[in-house]
């Protein structure tokens, strides 16, 4: 076999796939290439199954493909599948492996009769999202605590009274002015736009809410006219759009500096509780009073440092002798210990030997085991002693490392000593050319003074 022949093979064999190794790449392409497809078609063998997921194909003229709506997705489908329905399906293409059978995970299913208006909502979609009205960095922040709301919707219905509630609950006292516009219908347009624009040109709404129920992609399509969304989107007020139920997207969701799933949750949103506002004030008070404390201690700190040096070498020599004689005390009294453990022991042999001379084995028991429960006291008193001096050894050992001067020098201080080994404590204590040697932390440096200027202010 020559080279050429060779690579053929090796190549050739480099490509062979396994079943599942081929549906997971084909999957791969899927989930690349058929995101949020939307599919047009007939439903045909639609059937439920006891799970509540729908199974149909969807068809036309020359080919079908397989489609599954699960339960939760069919939750949002506002009319029940069934064949012979003309419909627009979104959603995904993935490979069902079990089979090598590719389907349509269907996320959204509507009439082909919508058809049109949603292809409308598409291409306005895809104009303003080109334009730049739908990108994050032109939006607003919402004002923190507005005490002047703003609302566009209908004067009837639940919206309104939902709204009001909400917000008399949340933070009672704000000043609410309502601008009534119709939101669905001939004239809803020029209301709405209308309305918008009174916000934004009298500036005396800090936010306003644009609200409305829910409904079918027809009663809810005044939001998505493109007036109504480039007006919304020139407010200079920061708008939140509350439109319908939380599976509703309309293009003022888009254009609006905040989308709140539904009318109350925009009332949520727009305005924190007044509870919630005095926990934050008191948690700031908390902080700053902490603040000032920490600042207070590093000031004292920074105090008593200064006065440390002579004084740490005193308290250094103090916690030895006070360390030696802790030594001492403890040797003291495991020798006293020894002494009266032998003591005892000699004496109980002795009792030992007397009572093996009476026979009096009832009393020995007896005695011995007050001498073992003396001897369990006396152990654990004098434990509690040595612990007790232990940690006050380890506690001065301790408090001598805090204020030791090394510990000083761990922190990027230094000792200058001239040759006589003077430690020096200003620039007039030395002279030009003078040799120096520094202490620092991790060893010393020999120096020579090139320059002496004293402090002009305090340090």
């Amino acid at each position: 076999m020559d080279n050429r022949q060779l690579s053929f093979a090796l190549e050739a064999h480099q490509n062979i796939y396994c079943v599942t190794e081929l549906n997971a790449a084909l999957q791969r392409i899927f989930e690349s290439e058929f995101r949020s497809i939307r599919v047009a078609g007939e439903i045909s063998g639609c059937r439920v199954a006891a799970s509540g997921h729908y199974y149909f194909a969807l068809k036309d003229e020359h080919s079908q493909i397989k489609a599954v709506l699960f339960k939760g997705s069919a939750r949002y489908i506002r009319f029940k599948p069934q064949d012979g329905l003309a419909v627009i399906a979104r959603g995904n293409l993935e490979v069902y492996e079990a089979r090598g059978e590719y389907q349509l995970i269907v996320e959204a299913l509507e009439l082909e009769g919508a058809g049109i208006l949603q292809l409308a909502f598409e291409q306005l979609k895809k104009k303003l999202t080109a334009e730049g009205l739908f990108a994050e960095s032109r939006k607003r922040a919402l004002p923190a605590l507005p005490q002047r709301i703003g609302l566009v919707t209908s004067p009837t219905g639940a919206v309104i009274r939902d709204i009001l509630h909400v917000l008399n609950r949340r933070f009672p006292g704000l000043h609410i002015r309502l601008f009534p516009a119709q939101v669905q219908g001939e004239g809803s347009i020029d209301q709405i736009c209308e309305a918008i624009e009174y916000f934004s040109v009298t500036g005396w709404a800090h936010v306003v809410i644009l609200a409305r129920g829910g409904g079918s992609l027809e009663d809810l399509w005044t939001f998505n006219e493109e007036r109504v969304a480039r007006t919304v989107a020139n407010s200079k007020v920061p708008v939140i759009s509350a439109i319908g139920h939380e599976t509703d997207v309309t293009i003022c969701d888009f254009v609006a500096d905040f989308r709140a799933p539904t009318p109350s949750a925009a009332a949520e949103v727009v305005i924190c509780t007044r509870e919630s506002l005095l926990e934050r004030l008191a948690a700031s008070e908390q902080r700053a009073l902490q603040g000032i404390r920490y600042r207070l201690l590093r000031c004292a700190r920074d105090l008593h440092q200064k006065g440390t040096d002579r004084a740490g070498t005193l308290m250094h020599r103090s916690l030895s002798r006070r360390a030696q004689r802790v030594d001492e005390l403890e040797y003291a009294a495991r020798q006293a210990l020894s002494r009266t453990i032998a003591a005892r022991t000699a004496k109980l042999s002795d009792l030992n030997r007397r009572l093996e001379a009476n026979d009096l084995q009832v009393r020995l028991a007896r005695a011995r085991g007050r001498l073992e429960l003396l001897e369990q006291v006396l152990h654990r008193r004098v434990t509690t002693t040595l612990g007790r001096l232990r940690r006050r050894h380890e506690s001065l050992d301790v408090h001598l490392r805090q204020i030791s001067p090394l510990t000083v020098l761990s922190r990027g201080y230094a000792i200058v000593r001239d040759t006589a080994g003077r430690v020096l404590r200003g620039p007039e204590e030395t002279a030009l050319g003078a040799q120096l040697n520094v202490r620092l932390d991790r060893g010393t440096v020999e120096a020579r003074v090139e320059a002496v200027s004293p402090n002009r202010g305090p340090a």
